[in-house]
């Protein structure tokens, strides 16, 4: 070494500190930027691709190799890019001091090169105690080569080395690991890592010698033919999801930069779990949970894919949600739309068979969409008194579209309403109801109407006037002992024969019940209040089938208390063929009528 390099390495070489609480910053990292201490390692890489990019825009046919070798405790990181002078590395720490302000600073800084760098290196310190980095320019190339060394401590030094320490240009970090954390720099770990995050990364990198990049990606590399890729793609998603998919979705919008695959799941997820997608930014793993990337009716599939368009936050674990990123999710929308548009022209039996298993997020998609609700007409599945059968084909059999708004209702009304050559739609479960209410929008000249009591009972059979007429003792009888629950009896004719009973109410019904329950149990004031509140809503009817052998007998019976015990029990069973939720007064109605029951069938007995 030269007297004027002696110099130079003396004068840089005094000990420095961080014009930051470096314990804090680390602190801030891996407690509250980072979710693990694994992202030092994809920081590593990013410095690496950083300076090999920056070094082959100006020198195109510059190396592009990033080399890294793990031994237990320490790691060496070796790349051949643009590399540092000892004023970029003052700069570098200046920005350091800077970024570490507040949190957001931490965006701003990684706007440029050298900022990038920066907080990769402190990155290190959630799993290092000491870093050295040994780097020499490419764009200054006289200029001797440069070591940083740094503690967790805030302590740091800088000098110059003599030419031989780093002949060629480019950058190489040594970490040794601190107490306890050892295992992160194991070569098996590093590689699984570098690996994980690195896959689709442009240039060539190894972990003590073995590939880590794995390109061209699974959805851009040639196939002998359509079913090839899909056996290969489905290997693929088995390999990085854990499930064997149903189907692939090619994902492709070049103006956004986006190249990838989105995967359907082979069962059934809840709408409301959040799909976690791996997302890749220019080839390096940004994250695998990010959730914004597809719209919400979307929830049937997993996505993998690289972009260069969209912006990570500080921690780049996750997307900015910007304007970018919507349109984005858009255009990823509507691939999603154009496979399934696809799959119902030319392929129904793989569509019937995704149908069988996500019916629900197409149903989402075409609340908002009538062209894809119009589309999948002949294929979207519904609950109906015809059976599973599409909206299409219940609309040519019916020139009423009846349905329920709930679940409930069309059980209580669904049987009788068959019988009686009523088509009925359970509206009730997720999303039936709106597209229902939507049909006369995609197929002019549909009539839809909601089904409701009295327009069940309109089609059941009157009995004969005479008849009922003979009966009023009974009638009466039966009306006294169900009006303080709000039910009025009525006699109908109907199928089938076997059902005595149908228990029918509608919600006006139910909230006039509601709304007397409410009032009994208030006090004077709100009692008032509740009472100014009754309409002239129609009450739930139970109507007895005078066809029904039980029936018949239950008429023509002498004894008022035991009409009115049995009338109780057909209300009771008629609550339950309807599956209902009983109130605590149906309950105590239901145990006096048993009770009731037994009491009379053993006094027979005992009389006899």
């Amino acid at each position: 070494m030269d007297s004027q390099t002696s110099q130079s390495s003396q004068a840089s070489q005094s000990p420095h500190t961080f014009q930051v609480d470096l314990r804090g910053l680390v602190d801030l990292l891996s407690h509250h930027l980072y979710s693990s201490p694994k992202v030092y390692l994809r920081e590593l890489l990013q410095n690496a691709v950083d300076a090999i990019t920056a070094r082959r825009a100006e020198e195109p046919d510059s190396p592009a190799l990033v080399r890294l070798y793990a031994d237990g405790g320490t790691l060496r990181v070796e790349d051949s890019g643009v590399g540092l002078t000892e004023a970029d590395v003052h700069n570098l720490l200046a920005t350091i001091g800077r970024s570490s302000k507040r949190a957001d600073g931490l965006q701003e800084a990684r706007s440029d090169f050298l900022g990038q760098f920066g907080i990769g290196l402190l990155a290190c310190f959630v799993v290092a105690e000491r870093i050295r980095v040994v780097s020499r320019s490419a764009r200054t190339p006289d200029a001797p080569p440069v070591e940083w060394t740094a503690t967790d401590d805030g302590s740091y030094t800088v000098r110059t080395l003599p030419d031989a320490e780093r002949p060629e240009p480019g950058t190489t970090v040594h970490l040794v690991a601190r107490a306890g954390a050892a295992e992160w720099l194991t070569g098996e770990r590093v590689l699984a890592l570098a690996r994980d995050f690195g896959a689709l990364l442009p240039y060539d990198v190894r972990v003590d010698g073995e590939a880590v990049t794995d390109l061209p990606a699974p959805w851009d590399r040639p196939y002998p033919s359509p079913s090839g890729r899909r056996v290969a793609l489905a290997r693929h998603c088995h390999e990085l999801f854990g499930f064997t998919p149903l189907d692939s979705i090619d994902l492709s919008v070049p103006l956004a930069g986006i190249r990838g695959v989105a995967y359907v799941l082979p069962g059934a997820v809840s709408p409301a779990q959040r799909a976690g997608h791996r997302v890749h930014l220019k080839g390096m793993l940004l994250t695998e949970r990010a959730e914004q990337l597809l719209p919400d009716w979307a929830f049937f599939v997993r996505c993998v894919l690289d972009t260069d368009s969209l912006r990570p936050t500080a921690s780049r674990e996750s997307l900015y949600e910007d304007e970018t990123l919507a349109a984005v999710r858009e255009a990823l929308g509507e691939r999603i739309r154009d496979w399934l548009t696809g799959l119902a022209a030319g392929d129904p039996e793989r569509l019937g068979a995704f149908l069988s298993v996500h019916h629900l997020g197409v149903k989402s998609l075409a609340r908002h969409d009538r062209e894809m609700l119009r589309t999948m007409l002949p294929w979207l599945p519904f609950e109906t008194t015809d059976g599973r059968v599409s909206l299409e084909e219940f609309a040519q059999r019916h020139p009423v579209v009846h349905f329920t708004r709930t679940v409930e209702e069309y059980r209580q009304v669904a049987p009788i309403a068959s019988a009686q050559g009523i088509g009925v739609i359970n509206g009730g479960y997720t999303y039936d109801g709106e597209l229902v209410e939507a049909l006369p929008s995609v197929r002019p000249g549909t009539v839809v109407a909601e089904l409701d009591s009295d327009t069940v009972t309109a089609h059941l059979d009157a009995v004969d006037p005479g008849e009922e007429l003979a009966l009023a003792d009974f009638l009466a009888a039966a009306r006294a002992k169900l009006d303080p629950l709000g039910c009025d009896v009525v006699l109908r004719a109907f199928h089938p024969l076997s059902v005595p009973a149908l228990h029918l109410d509608d919600r006006s019904a139910r909230h006039e019940q509601a709304r007397a329950e409410a009032e009994e149990q208030a006090d004077d004031l709100w009692a008032g209040i509740l009472g100014s509140l009754r309409g002239s809503a129609p009450r739930a009817r139970l109507v007895l089938n005078h066809l029904n052998p039980l029936i018949r007998r239950i008429s023509s019976l002498g004894d008022r208390d035991l009409i009115g015990t049995a009338t109780e029990s057909l209300y009771g069973q008629a609550l339950l063929m309807a599956q209902r939720p009983l109130r605590p007064a149906d309950s105590a109605l239901l145990n006096r009528a048993f009770i009731g029951l037994l009491e009379w069938a053993t006094h027979g007995e005992g009389d006899h």
